[in-house]
């Protein structure tokens, strides 16, 4: 198969387009045909090597989490699907989604809508199950809450405002660039900010629930915003400063959850249900062909895409 892959940690420049070898499906995991997939900043955070502790030194690596394709071959013990049926998930394993093939386990992945297009549903798995469980199983986001979503507007973001809607905030605020504000209000927040001339952590005991979508603040500097009994959501910050503070949140009655998201086939259905029924939109800032990866990657580290980075895989 056809596949995007490194064999060392490094820039964008280590990607290649090659083939490997197609995977096998264990007896319960699905061959997806993959035709489409994504970018996502935990691609190329892996990429570089900053996160090599966890994901070790064995070489080929496949990126990209977010798959979106046809099943074209089904493992011993799947019951609940056939060969040709639209799905869509994160993928399986090791080895990553930005190639023709990609596995899927059987407990975790979910029908594409009729009305909804490959690319729309590649834009959806990893951002969306992250913003799910950052909202509703960290933050614990009660009906009325008030909610702050730094980084509003990326593919992490732009779910959590539509979230925070759907469960009930009593008000959303999202931080956000200048030209990314009205993009922001139409998915729903009652509030905007500009990054650039307004600091959110000086909103005193304003909010109930920060999710921190792009890692980019911390608990320590964010406490003063929440209000009593507040909580702080982030997904992978800076080590110390998640270290920092978990300890000072032990102490207070503001905590802190810092998380990377499961593949849990259940938040995939409920994301499903909210994409058939018009709750829940993916955005897509760009479309890029599976073997113009790199520039995907780079264009996704300039920190400039709205929404979703989606591969077309032809």
């Amino acid at each position: 198969m056809n596949a995007i892959f490194f064999t060392q940690y490094g820039s964008a420049d280590v990607l290649q387009y090659g083939t490997l070898p197609t995977p096998t499906p264990r007896p319960d995991q699905i061959l997806v045909r993959v035709r489409a997939s994504s970018v996502n900043p935990i691609d190329w955070k892996i990429r570089s090597g900053a996160m090599k502790l966890i994901t070790g030194s064995d070489f080929p690596k496949v990126p990209g989490r977010d798959v979106a394709g046809e099943v074209a071959a089904v493992g011993a013990n799947v019951t609940r699907c056939k060969a040709g049926d639209r799905v869509y998930g994160m993928a399986a394993g090791i080895q990553g989604a930005n190639a023709e093939y990609a596995l899927l386990d059987e407990s975790a992945f979910a029908f594409i809508p009729e009305a909804s297009s490959f690319e729309q549903a590649a834009a959806i798995p990893l951002g969306a199950l992250t913003a799910l469980q950052a909202l509703h199983h960290h933050g614990q986001l009660l009906s009325g809450d008030r909610v702050l979503i730094n980084g509003a507007s990326g593919g992490v973001g732009s779910f959590a405002v539509q979230m925070a809607k759907a469960l009930g905030a009593g008000e959303v605020t999202g931080v956000c660039g200048p030209d990314n504000a009205e993009l922001v209000s139409s998915l729903g927040a009652d509030r905007i900010l500009n990054h650039h001339e307004h600091d959110f952590t000086r909103d005193l005991s304003r909010y109930d629930l920060v999710f921190d979508a792009v890692a980019k603040s911390s608990y320590l500097a964010a406490r003063p915003a929440l209000r009593r009994n507040g909580r702080y959501v982030s997904t992978a910050p800076e080590p110390k400063a998640a270290v920092t503070g978990a300890v000072a949140a032990a102490f207070s009655d503001k905590k802190q959850s810092v998380f990377l998201a499961a593949n849990r086939g259940t938040d995939l259905a409920l994301i499903t249900a909210w994409l058939g029924a018009g709750t829940l939109r993916p955005i897509i800032d760009r479309v890029f062909p599976l073997a113009e990866t790199a520039a995907a990657h780079r264009y996704s580290e300039s920190g400039k895409a709205a929404g979703k980075i989606v591969l077309s895989v032809e």
